[in-house]
């Protein structure tokens, strides 16, 4: 039965936001939409490569956010320096007795090192990284779109939560706002298919997917995509979570104008972009514009790119986290706020 009242609700502890240095463009803008300061922090990098960071506020006792960005050009910083940066940061937190503490990395890291694949003598690191975010004192890690939901079950649930932001109610209408759509959608694996569904399902659009065949001895390699639907003489909005090198876009693009495919538009939740992904792109650009399609590329705020081409679209997020983040402090529903339609 359905509750038809409201419960006043009150803050579980007084709300604080602090960052690691290399998450400080995203916190910032977080921290804008909640009209809060970032505490003062001091992250130090010793000469040998150790790192630690101070906090200098005093957070006993608050609900305490932590930020910090994996991935992006901001520094030159590895991912494992900024997650072991992070984990000294939510330790730190620990141990100035903050009451919560919650690590928010919008990409998840290691989360396409969810299983082996095949191979058995790997680990598997997106369990590894939520041991050590738990060990370090982490009550909840927010996420957003992470490449697999049961990453979820690899957290103690009586320890840590793992809160992942589902984006597409919020989207889908602005790419539809900003003419960004097209006639199918398709999803560049099977793996993604679902996902790809709901998009085409809120575009009211028609559905297609390729079957992607890698060669996991050569990591981000596609040797080789095949087509499940009609793609012909149609404008194509092609979906993914993750970018990396691009390698998968360029397989994809391939395969979709050789099945006929007009315009096309790629848009992601994660845009990594690592060498050579904008090389890549642009390559694709030159090519479209030199047969007379459109090519554009779409990615959010999860990962910031400044100096972009007029060809790459910016989604931002920070408004919607700062909602979820304000939901979970007021311990209120994170769920009704994905599912708001600005």
């Amino acid at each position: 039965m359905t509750e038809s009242f409201q419960l006043t609700r009150n803050p579980r502890a007084p709300i604080a936001l602090m960052t690691c240095e290399s998450g400080r463009t995203f916190a910032e803008g977080v921290a804008e939409h909640l009209d809060m300061p970032l505490l003062p922090v001091k992250e130090i990098w010793f000469a040998c490569g150790e790192g630690k960071l101070e906090i200098e506020a005093n957070v006993r006792g608050h609900d305490l956010y932590i930020f910090q960005t994996m991935v992006g050009k901001q520094d030159d910083r590895s991912i494992y320096d900024r997650f072991i940066m992070l984990l000294h940061a939510v330790e730190a937190a620990a141990l100035a007795d903050a009451q919560y503490i919650t690590a928010v990395t919008p990409y998840y890291p290691g989360a396409r090192q969810d299983k082996r694949k095949g191979r058995i003598r790997e680990g598997i690191s997106a369990s590894l990284f939520a041991r050590m975010l738990q060990s370090a004192g982490a009550d909840r890690v927010v996420t957003v779109e992470i490449h697999n939901d049961s990453i979820a079950g690899m957290f103690n649930p009586s320890q840590t939560h793992l809160e992942n932001i589902f984006l597409t109610k919020q989207f889908v209408p602005w790419l539809k706002h900003q003419g960004l759509t097209g006639d199918v959608v398709v999803s560049p694996d099977v793996g993604y298919l679902e996902n790809a569904r709901i998009y085409a399902e809120e575009l009211s659009a028609d559905l297609a997917a390729l079957s992607k065949e890698r060669d996991y001895s050569q990591p981000n390699t596609v040797f080789r995509s095949t087509l499940i639907g009609d793609v012909d003489q149609k404008n194509v909005l092609l979906v993914d979570d993750i970018i990396d090198t691009a390698g998968s876009v360029v397989a994809a693009i391939e395969s979709l104008k050789e099945q006929g495919a007009k315009n096309i538009t790629v848009a992601c939740v994660h845009p990594v972009f690592s060498n050579p992904a904008w090389e890549r792109l642009q390559a694709l650009y030159d090519r479209s514009k030199a047969e007379g399609w459109e090519f554009k590329v779409v990615g959010t705020t999860a990962i910031t790119h400044w100096d972009t081409p007029h060809w790459y679209f910016e989604f931002k997020i920070e408004k919607l986290v700062s909602a979820v983040l304000e939901k979970i402090n007021l311990r209120g529903s994170v769920t009704g706020v994905q599912n708001h339609r600005d």
